[in-house]
């Protein structure tokens, strides 16, 4: 499997409001920066779409390094949260629905592709490249304000 690194970030001004997310996916020598927009979402949507639109964007199976500030998106895959929720029918132990379990679903069919692994990175700090994560996530905010 080809070894790609990930950097991804989700910004929201408000929550719910408009919302953008951005990554930065880096092959050898190569890097791309994707980003996006929603008019009205949550944090920890475009935290999400941040990591899925990534994934989406490699042609092949990889071996993906992949770094988020997101306690909520690293958790989940760390601490087993997924695999309860899929046993559980995506209901969590209060026995409500999970939140965004469309794009829950869509991760875990990715993380079928690629080999992922999970880093949890301190948001807002020295982190070159998260950084630069979520200097382009609120970007398209505010380019589309």
């Amino acid at each position: 499997m080809v070894p790609v690194k990930i950097y991804t970030d989700g910004a929201c001004s408000g929550n719910p409001g408009p919302g953008g997310w951005a990554a930065v996916l880096i092959y050898g020598e190569h890097r791309k920066e994707i980003s996006g927009y929603e008019p009205m979402t949550t944090n920890n949507r475009m935290e999400l779409t941040a990591a899925i639109k990534a994934l989406q964007a490699l042609n092949r199976p990889c071996q993906v390094e992949l770094y988020t500030d997101s306690a909520y998106l690293c958790n989940a895959f760390l601490n087993g949260w997924i695999d309860t929720w899929i046993r559980n029918g995506w209901k969590k132990a209060d026995k409500k629905p999970v939140e965004n379990a469309e794009l829950w679903q869509e991760l875990v069919r990715l993380s079928r592709i690629h080999s992922i692994q999970w880093h949890k990175v301190k948001g807002h700090a020295d982190n070159e490249l998260n950084n630069l994560c979520d200097k382009l996530a609120t970007g398209q905010i505010k380019a589309n304000a």
